[in-house]
């Protein structure tokens, strides 16, 4: 769906809200504590301070305001008091937020204390196979590019992309057209549209890209039980190229933005 001006500014404020929530977490996230906490910490500063609401809650039958996914859990891990972080973790905390009607949906994937250095690499090689998505996004190109770009990369050092979940349209609802895939062909699939607005959330894993889980239960694990991590952002196609609409206060784009 297109976006017009007046319904972009409200996206862009949507995101920058919930950027200053990433970046609140930023020192929450720590050895000791549990998801369950941090879940009812950005429950408090959605609701309480920014006078927003947690789009999460109550989609899907989902019952918390993020989803906490530690080291081999892939997404929707489900926060619990019996989930401590301990040191040497990764944990992705994903989290959506609507202001005035629109939402934002945005995630990170977090190192608990000391982490060992494969883990490390993991999480950092996902962080930039996002924003090589992001650098394919302007007028005319299409969605396969940005699914190449991140695969590509992703592969290249030696990691794999699930491809069960993907991106997608945002605006008045959270999941809308179109489905951002985080692999394909360049030069194939939908072409993007100024106004256009959507997501790029790669999950990318540390072994095989074989994920398992419980019929219409979560969480969502690696088959191989090795790590796995995501970023996401939520971004518009603009008239010359691509705006980020979730970017973290003091975060440098890895990509020319415009």
């Amino acid at each position: 769906m297109i976006k017009d001006a007046a319904a972009l500014a409200r996206m862009a404020r949507a995101g920058e809200l919930l950027a200053q929530v990433f970046h609140a977490l930023d020192e929450q996230v720590r050895e000791g504590r549990s998801t369950l906490e941090l879940n009812d910490f950005v429950e408090r500063m959605i609701v309480d301070e920014l006078h927003a609401r947690p789009a999460s809650k109550g989609q899907y039958g989902f019952a918390y305001v993020l989803n906490s996914s530690i080291d081999d859990v892939v997404c929707h891990g489900v926060p619990s008091k019996d989930d401590v972080l301990r040191n040497g973790q990764i944990v992705n905390l994903d989290i959506t937020l609507e202001k005035d009607g629109y939402i934002a949906d945005s995630s990170t994937t977090y190192l608990v204390g000391e982490v060992a250095y494969p883990a490390r690499r993991l999480v950092l090689a996902t962080y930039q196979a996002m924003w090589k998505g992001i650098a394919a996004v302007r007028p005319g190109a299409r969605l396969g590019d940005i699914g190449h770009a991140i695969a590509h990369y992703a592969q290249a050092q030696g990691y794999s992309v699930v491809k069960e979940y993907c991106g997608h349209g945002i605006g008045r609802e959270m999941h809308e057209d179109p489905q951002v895939l985080h692999y394909g062909r360049p030069g194939t699939g939908q072409v993007l549209q100024e106004g256009m607005t959507f997501t790029i959330e790669p999950m990318i894993n540390q072994g095989r890209a074989a994920i398992r889980s419980h019929p219409d239960e979560w969480p969502v694990y690696t088959r191989d039980g090795k790590l796995s991590a995501q970023f996401e952002h939520t971004v518009a196609v603009t008239r010359t190229g691509v705006q980020v609409l979730t970017l973290r206060p003091g975060e440098k784009p890895l990509c020319r933005l415009g």
